[in-house]
């Protein structure tokens, strides 16, 4: 299936007809910026980040933070003040606004900016459910590094123990499922590097660039933690 960044390029050059009808519409979540994402436009960012502090924020604080103009968050408050969705409290001479944090359609706008947490406590889920349980699952990249915006892919580390064959029919069905489990509840692609438990602590201690990034931003959200796994290395 093509990538979002395929897409994207297919829209620039014409080529958007004959791709949808083999694609099937393929897309892919901003993670960086999850509020934005489904609540576009200056109103997005002004909510996102009144989501981001529980502070009272004046309106040149929410300006900024949204990065938008004055006369633009000025326009948008007064709306989400009378859905209730935010709190305005006058200090004369300014106006103090926050997010109204009772308010339930402000609790969905909460766990929205809070998704990638949430994917990754749904990620070791979805691990711990297989046939097989993997020795630990390890996010890294973008999305460990909160960057992780529509064209990226979330990628991952799966550690296999040492007494199941790469070609096991179970183990290998059992990440193909988790793969595409995880690709459902998110949206964006999944990309797997697999390896064996024996394998995988000699990597962590190796000069590759990769398996640098992998010790130093590496996410566990299954199993062995990455000092657990070091730690078999000098045993």
């Amino acid at each position: 299936m093509p990538s979002c960044a395929t897409i994207d390029y297919a829209i620039k050059y014409g080529r958007i007809i004959p791709l949808m009808m083999d694609v099937c519409y393929s897309y892919c979540m901003d993670f960086k910026h999850p509020v934005q994402a489904i609540i576009p436009g200056t109103q997005g960012r002004v909510i996102a980040a009144l989501a981001e502090t529980t502070a009272e924020l004046n309106l040149t604080e929410v300006a900024r933070v949204a990065s938008t103009s004055l006369a633009q968050a000025s326009r948008i408050l007064p709306g989400l003040v009378q859905l209730g969705l935010v709190e305005r409290r006058e200090v004369p001479p300014s106006s103090l606004f926050r997010l109204n944090r009772e308010n339930l359609a402000a609790q969905v706008v909460i766990q929205l900016a809070q998704l990638r947490d949430v994917t990754l406590e749904h990620m070791g889920v979805a691990a711990d459910e297989l046939p097989i349980r993997p020795i630990s699952v390890i996010v890294f990249g973008s999305f460990a590094r909160r960057e992780a915006d529509r064209l990226s892919d979330i990628d991952t580390v799966i550690v296999r123990p040492d007494d199941i064959n790469d070609d096991d029919d179970t183990w290998s069905s059992g990440v193909e499922q988790w793969s595409e489990r995880v690709r459902s509840f998110t949206g964006n692609p999944v990309e797997v590097i697999e390896a064996n438990q024996s394998e995988i602590c000699e990597k962590l201690t190796t000069a590759s660039a990769l398996w640098r990034n992998i010790a130093s931003d590496g996410i566990v959200v299954h199993g062995a933690t990455l000092n657990d796994l070091r730690e078999r290395v000098r045993a």
